[in-house]
């Protein structure tokens, strides 16, 4: 199933409405987004028209801040507040790899790092969504690529909000179907080299089911790692969530 909303320079724009949790509600649709880059929209085009009209009120950028320098950030409007929060504290190179090493455990295993150096900015970025939610205000986060950055701070809303595993690695997956534009997008930034990994830009589901696993093997649950680790109320955080992001049940 294809997600993403059309964009002529995004390639990686999705609404992470519609999933349904464990209890059988849903996440209420167009109020969450992740997105690649949206440094690349422009005042003025149809691309800036059709973001505008999703009535998005709360960007989180999670790039390094060198990273928004150098590709641009969204452009500034009245109705956007804007928060860079670079959850990634050790940079490395995808590009790079060579073509024996395996997307499943390399990428798992720095999402790993992520969790562990970026909790002050993950934190940050989970109190927004609840803030926003609370509000009915769309918000939107993304990285570079959509992918990877992006996809672990999607995997640990939709896990707090109760989405089944095998949804959370399915929505990861989908970037698969941008990755043809993503990669023409980096050739076209690097004259027209390719990475030497044949794995850049792919989005396999062994990542993700990796990453679970090693989350839950070094911290039990995601509650613990929300307690533990972020210094938040896990159970407070997952009910507010829950409430502010979950269309309600009858019962409720």
């Amino acid at each position: 199933m294809d997600r993403h909303i059309p964009f002529e320079a995004l390639h990686n724009f999705r609404d992470l409405g519609g999933y349904v949790t464990t209890d059988g509600r849903r996440v209420r649709p167009g109020l969450l987004y992740r997105a690649d880059s949206l440094g690349k929209l422009r005042e003025g085009t149809a691309d800036w028209d059709r973001f505008r009209s999703l009535g998005i009120r709360t960007v989180i950028d999670l790039r390094h801040p060198w990273e928004a320098e150098a590709q641009g950030r969204v452009p500034e409007h009245g109705s956007l507040t804007y928060h860079n929060l670079s959850i990634e504290h050790r940079p490395y190179n995808q590009a790079v790899q060579g073509p024996d090493v395996d997307p499943g455990p390399y990428l798992a295993a720095r999402y790993m790092e992520v969790a562990e150096d970026g909790v002050k900015e993950i934190g940050r970025a989970l109190e927004l969504v609840v803030e926003a939610a609370q509000a009915d205000a769309p918000l939107v986060f993304h990285c570079a690529s959509g992918k990877d950055r992006t996809g672990q701070l999607a995997a640990l809303i939709l896990e707090l909000a109760g989405v089944p595993d095998e949804t959370i690695i399915e929505d990861y997956t989908l970037t698969e179907l941008a990755t043809p534009a993503l990669l023409a997008d980096w050739k076209a930034r690097n004259d027209g080299r390719a990475p030497t990994w044949p794995a850049f830009g792919r989005a396999p589901g062994s990542v993700m089911r990796t990453y679970l696993t090693s989350m839950r093997t070094r911290y039990d649950s995601t509650e613990n790692y929300v307690q533990q680790q972020l210094s938040l109320d896990a159970q407070d955080l997952k009910n507010t969530l829950r409430t502010a992001l979950l269309e309600q049940t009858a019962a409720d």
